[in-house]
């Protein structure tokens, strides 16, 4: 390439990067971030509801300005409290159960441990802390007054899974039942357990009934209920790798209608989907969906006793409450990254009707939302317009793979003053930046070289 070339495309460049950089900074000031606050109420919550919302941290370093907390608000979407997880070391939030004596049952994570502890709201204390020598569980239950019930994920090493379920009971200080993934799973299951620390992933446990426990292992793409005498698998809704019907679901709800029917409800993470499912001659069959494509992986559903839907939509980085067809009455923008909502008045686990008993099946798009995504097809985000620009292209796999990472990774990553869209400018300036400067160097290589060859050559004479 003769001179003239060089430095032009060289302007050509220097005019591309900044032009991204330039439009950085007009999409920024025109950017409002995201805070907590209300969004559409159509219909005023029955009391409070306590939102547990995940935070960011990094190799165990908080980032204040996206801190694990749990939040409790008002009927219309008012704050009335905020714990901050992050400033009394916890590194995740994660579930949160209303206790019958009107406190909360909170689970925390940190670097090496799990913390379990009873919250008095209404003081901001503990009223006694569990520190579980476990990497990681997203849930705890209280059962039987002194027992927890606890979901033991990220535990596998090599060939060996230690990954379980089990039970701790606080007051002699051992461990009086477990259930163990790998007495009850092929070691090739999902990508195989040498393959991964963190084999099942499993999410969720609750005791449904009696020496029943509904066990959500997210990364086998299913929901089981184990019976806690036999320790068999007495129930399964999905399987691994199939992905019509759950992948890598979030918080089952178990329900029940009069005729005994059961059912599940469950937020369908990486399908961008709540759904419920209800078992009739031995078979599952869906029979409702809601938000498909537009919630941004959703992670806990919770019917109310009015038949409404409490929807935590993490990525979207909001609460909603929906009607039977879709329509939001009720929204609260959560950020960081929400992970479990509960409406205080209902206690554990609210259990309404399934829509069976509410006579409405089918699939419905979400309405009525405080911001634009809320209706159906108006999502315009970077991986949105990737996936509609090159789905239906012969590079539409990778690009659609590629979207996904984004819209998770972005999440974490991107300061949160910075709009969406002028991070991608951002990132595309940097990435154009770094091309250019390696192909400088390459093209200059052979001076640069002999520039060396100079120096150290003067050096030995001397």
């Amino acid at each position: 390439m003769d001179l003239s070339r060089r430095w032009l495309l060289r302007a050509f460049l220097a005019v591309v990067v900044s032009g991204l950089l330039v439009s950085t900074g007009v999409l920024t000031l025109a950017y409002e971030p995201t805070n907590l606050r209300a969004g559409t109420i159509e219909q005023p919550a029955n009391g409070t509801t306590a939102v547990s919302m995940q935070g960011f941290h990094f190799q165990g370093e908080a980032d204040p300005k996206k801190p694990a907390r749990l939040v409790a608000v008002g009927p219309r979407g008012s704050v009335e409290w905020v714990y901050n997880g992050s400033a009394r070391g916890a590194s995740w939030f994660y579930d949160v159960d209303p206790l019958p004596n009107g406190n909360l049952l909170a689970v925390n994570t940190a670097p090496g441990r799990t913390l379990v502890y009873e919250l008095n709201p209404e003081t901001g204390k503990r009223v006694w802390t569990e520190v579980l020598p476990i990497i990681d569980t997203h849930d705890v239950d209280l059962i039987n007054g002194e027992e927890l019930l606890i979901a033991n994920m990220r535990n596998s090493s090599g060939a060996r899974s230690d990954e379980r379920i089990y039970i701790y009971n606080r007051t002699t200080d051992t461990v009086t039942w477990e259930w163990e993934f790998a007495n009850h799973y092929p070691p090739s299951t999902d990508v195989g357990v040498s393959n991964t620390e963190d084999w099942s992933h499993v999410n969720d446990v609750d005791r449904i009934a009696p020496g029943t426990f509904l066990v959500s292992p997210r990364n086998f793409d299913q929901v089981i209920a184990v019976n806690r005498s036999t320790k068999r698998v007495t129930m399964r809704l999905g399987e691994d790798g199939n992905h019509t019907i759950l992948d890598e679901q979030h918080n089952p709800t178990y329900l029940e209608g009069p005729d005994g029917t059961p059912t599940i409800l469950v937020a369908d993470s990486e399908n961008d989907r709540v759904v419920e499912y209800a078992r009739r001659n031995g078979s599952w069959k869906r029979v409702w969906t809601v938000g498909e494509d537009q919630l941004n992986w959703p992670r806990d559903a919770d019917r109310l006793p009015n038949g409404n839907t409490l929807i935590v939509d993490t990525l979207n980085q909001r609460v909603i409450e929906v009607t039977p067809r879709g329509e939001i009455v009720w929204e609260l923008f959560a950020p960081w990254a929400p992970y479990d909502a509960e409406r205080l008045a209902y206690g554990d686990e609210a259990g309404g009707p399934t829509m069976r008993e509410l006579d409405v099946t089918g699939s419905f798009a979400l309405s009525g939302g405080a911001e634009k995504r809320a209706g159906p097809g108006t999502d315009r985000s970077f991986p949105t317009w990737l996936t509609l620009t090159f789905g239906d292209t012969p590079v539409g796999g990778p690009v659609t793979e590629f979207a996904e990472r984004w819209e998770g990774a972005s999440q974490w990553i991107k300061p949160i003053w910075i709009a969406p869209w002028g991070f991608v400018s951002l990132v595309g300036a940097g990435l154009l930046a770094l091309l250019w400067g390696l192909g400088e160097l390459l093209y200059g290589r052979h001076r640069l070289r002999d520039g060396l060859s100079r120096v150290v050559g003067g050096s030995s004479e001397r």
